[in-house]
């Protein structure tokens, strides 16, 4: 929830590039499409880098690309006065897709064991679905809880280019799979929070 609270902050200092990508003729569901690009091309690298730093590295930097892009497309429909009910939809299934290629790279490439990969996906799909359901149920999107989508991306950001400059264990766990743990038990944590908020709003 940390950086989700930044959202006017990150949307004011993107004006300039929406405005210069928007008047190129460039479609916010084009921006979408690409950034999931980014986010399988991620995926892929953390899954063959076979605990390779470079590429664990280059994989961060796809992953921030497929943040930058996914700010901007809601922001360019906005700025063309396009938005839509099915861009909005296009845009949840595009950004779950990309949740699933990023935290599945990690833990099929290794870095964590299975099972706390498993509980990583399953928070945060749950976590996006109880948001969207907010939606649905008409009290609002809700994006409450100790981790958002914008905290999980910065997390996983960092920790790849952490990686990059040390690969050793800190109390037995490697900084990626730190990671992993704090993104999998934050979740569920923010799940029972807004599945709290859902329940009370009703």
């Amino acid at each position: 929830m940390t950086f989700d609270t930044l959202r006017p902050t990150v949307s004011k200092l993107l004006e300039p590039l929406v405005r210069l990508t928007a008047d190129a003729g460039i479609s916010p569901n084009i921006v979408s499409m690409i950034s999931l690009l980014f986010a399988l091309l991620a995926g892929l690298m953390y899954y063959y880098s076979a605990f390779e730093p470079v590429l664990v590295l280059a994989a961060g930097l796809m992953v921030a690309i497929n943040s930058l892009l996914d700010a901007m497309d809601g922001l360019m429909a906005r700025y063309l006065d396009s938005a839509s009910i099915r861009g909005d939809f296009l845009d949840h299934v595009i950004d779950r897709y990309s949740d699933v290629f990023i935290i599945c790279g990690i833990f099929f490439g290794g870095y964590v064991d299975w099972r706390i990969g498993v509980m990583t996906i399953v928070g945060v799909l749950l976590t996006s679905y109880l948001g969207t359901q907010a939606q649905a149920l008409k009290l609002g999107r809700y994006y409450g809880g100790v981790i958002g989508r914008a905290d999980r991306l910065v997390l996983i950001i960092a920790s790849s280019f952490l990686y990059y400059a040390y690969q050793g264990a800190i109390y037995g766990f490697s900084v990626i799979e730190w990671m992993m743990i704090i993104i999998g038990i934050g979740s569920h944590i923010t799940a029972l929070q807004r599945i709290a908020y859902i329940w009370k709003r009703l």
